[in-house]
């Protein structure tokens, strides 16, 4: 965010990517409206969504450690009035203060199925990047299930998991689009992001997406502008 942001987080465990970023940077959200996020982890992915739309985002998080930083977080920056992340799981009572309806949902789910590939040996980044007991159709029923009529759900997951997004946004949620993340040119895409709007029928979208990388590994000048705190626009 070109140092609009400062933030703490732990040595070790999850760390916050571009991929945080990117996700809120496609959230359409706008001055005083809400937006639930699960899984808000350090509350990296918040504050830069507050402090680019001027939005208030409420957020839950398993981990009591990273619900601390967050709330930390918030405070350093200014921020505490806007961003609120409350401990709080997909698939548990939502604590009070995390009750919808919202005008926006957006997540960072686990990427990785349980039972499928190398589990990390670190248990907080093993929770941040692999599905436990809520698997992807609980985190978006749960993110719909806080929605406004017609609000938005945002998230952004592997690109070879689309189809399983898809399958839990189903007849649920319409005005679908698909946002790829091409690594370099003439690569496939590694992430999407998806957007959906609860119930509306609207027909999906492919949108042209966003490439990364330019040849040498530097980042394209498009990627830049969102990474230091452009929208997403699609």
């Amino acid at each position: 965010m070109g140092g609009a942001i400062v933030l703490r987080q732990p040595k070790r465990g999850f760390r916050v990517a571009i991929d945080t970023l990117l996700l809120a940077a496609a959230v359409p959200a706008r001055t005083g409206e809400t937006v639930f996020e699960p899984g808000a982890g350090c509350g990296a992915a918040a504050l830069c969504l507050a402090r680019r739309t001027g939005c208030r985002v409420v957020g839950i998080e398993p981990q009591a450690d990273l619900v601390a930083l967050a709330v930390e977080n918030a405070r350093r920056n200014g921020l505490g009035s806007r961003v609120t992340v409350l401990a709080g799981a997909i698939g548990a009572p939502l604590p009070a203060g995390a009750t919808g309806p919202f005008d926006h949902a957006m997540a960072n789910p686990p990427y990785q199925p349980a039972g499928q590939g190398t589990r990390p040996p670190d248990a907080a980044k093993a929770a941040a990047h692999v599905e436990a007991e809520a698997d992807l159709d609980r985190w978006v029923a749960a993110m719909l299930a806080q929605l406004k009529p017609k609000g938005t759900l945002t998230l952004i997951h592997r690109a070879d998991r689309l189809d399983a997004v898809l399958a839990a946004l189903g007849a649920r949620a319409g005005g679908v689009a698909v946002f790829p993340l091409w690594p370099r040119t003439g690569e496939p895409a590694r992430r999407v992001v998806v957007r959906a709007r609860k119930g509306v029928r609207t027909p999906l979208v492919l949108a042209a997406g966003l490439t990364l990388h330019e040849a040498d590994g530097r980042y394209t000048a498009e990627a830049d502008a969102v990474l230091r705190g452009a929208a997403l626009d699609f």
